[in-house]
């Protein structure tokens, strides 16, 4: 085939591909196919083979990325779920329209993030935090939203945070079975404590971390990470190989004979067997799912996802986008910070989870509370680290 009919091929393929990412329906689809000369073997080429198997009105969704051997960090495999086209719908364009308000970045503007509704309701609402001094915005906003529904929410008043919660003694590991360190327990930096997370793994050169909360270094020069034990020293686990400000993660490479785990000290210990996606977290919204924690000082706490893709500008001179926003702002304390959000996999085995993302702050205003951190997709996305 001459190049240029390879590439007509290829332009109306993905036309058609981002007709069906708009709403396209199964008939719809299959008549378009056939209307281009297209064999239904076709399929592969847009990556929608599933949407074959679709009843009319569902399309389906990638919820999450989960090792089909639980032993093995990189048998990574998709899930997929098949969800009403209108939820989607209504759900993208939240997304785009989340993502256009973090770009324009108007006057006044904190933060935004997207609230899926049910699969009935086949909506969802995009959720704006604007300062005081942000007059007259509704017009604007009402211009951007093309039929999506816009929450502002004002934001009067953000000072120092207190924390009231100092009394709290840290979950410290009392001894190690063996050469694995469990997350959930605190860890050390030559400034700070913190949480530590799961395992997190890089496909390059297949390696392996630990990790925490960036914000706990004072110091990354002097990045290591140690580990206290109930009654006896405190045992080095490495130094921090990478380090990202913007996501506030830290990944420790292992110096010493210990290795991170996948298991989540937990009330009833558990095992991280893969992490959520985007759409697998607007599917949990949708389903009125919860997410739950284990920090170093708050421990176990469970609480409902309040918004996705999150972006939030509190805090510093930049925004933090890929964010997740739940449970509400007793959940976390200093010290819980590096810990993960997760919620049970549906198709493990009992006691199998998957990771939703870091927790790495809490509200401290009035008017609203929750925790948030970046979810596990961006750090995929950005960096190629999954658990």
């Amino acid at each position: 085939m001459p190049d240029t009919q390879t590439g007509h091929v290829e332009q109306q393929l993905a036309t058609i591909r981002d007709r069906l990412d708009a709403g396209m329906d199964r008939r719809e689809f299959l008549r378009t196919l056939a209307t281009g000369g297209y064999a239904i073997g076709m399929a592969h080429l847009l990556g929608v083979d599933d949407f074959l198997g679709a009843d009319d009105g569902e399309v389906p969704i990638v919820t999450a990325l989960s090792r089909s051997d639980p032993d093995d960090p990189w048998s990574l495999e998709e899930r997929t779920r098949h969800v009403p086209v209108e939820w989607y719908t209504a759900v993208e364009k939240a997304i785009e329209l989340n993502e256009l308000l973090a770009r324009v970045a108007f006057t006044g503007y904190l933060g935004s993030a997207v609230v899926p509704g049910d699969y009935d309701s086949g909506t969802a609402t995009v959720s704006v935090g604007v300062s005081s001094n942000a007059d007259s915005i509704e017009q604007f906003l009402d211009e951007l939203a093309d039929g999506i529904s816009i929450d502002v929410e004002t934001i009067v008043d953000i000072q120092e945070l207190e924390d009231g919660l100092e009394s709290l003694e840290p979950r410290v590991v009392d001894s190690l079975a063996d050469q694995t360190v469990p997350s959930g327990v605190a860890c050390e930096t030559p400034s700070s404590l913190a949480t530590l997370g799961p395992a997190m793994y890089h496909p390059d050169d297949e390696q392996e971390f630990f990790v925490t909360a960036e914000h706990a270094f004072e110091d990354l020069r002097a990045g290591e990470l140690s580990l206290p034990i109930q009654g006896a020293e405190r045992i080095d686990l490495g130094t921090v190989e990478y380090a990202h400000a913007v996501e506030d993660v830290v990944a420790v490479e292992p110096t010493g004979e210990f290795s991170p785990s996948n298991r989540i000290d937990a009330p009833t210990p558990v095992r991280v067997r893969g992490q959520f996606t985007r759409w697998g977290l607007a599917d949990l919204v949708a389903r009125g799912a919860q997410l739950e924690k284990v920090g170093a000082l708050t421990g176990h706490t469970v609480g409902r996802i309040q918004g996705i893709d999150a972006v939030t500008c509190f805090t510093d001179e930049f925004c933090r986008s890929g964010q997740i926003r739940w449970g509400g702002e007793m959940d976390l304390t200093d010290g819980d910070s590096g810990s993960v959000s997760y919620h049970p996999d549906p198709d493990g085995e009992d006691g199998d989870v998957l990771i939703a993302g870091f927790n790495n702050a809490r509200t401290w205003w009035p008017g609203q509370s929750y925790v948030w951190g970046v979810a596990a997709y961006k750090l995929t996305e950005q960096y190629g680290y999954h658990f």
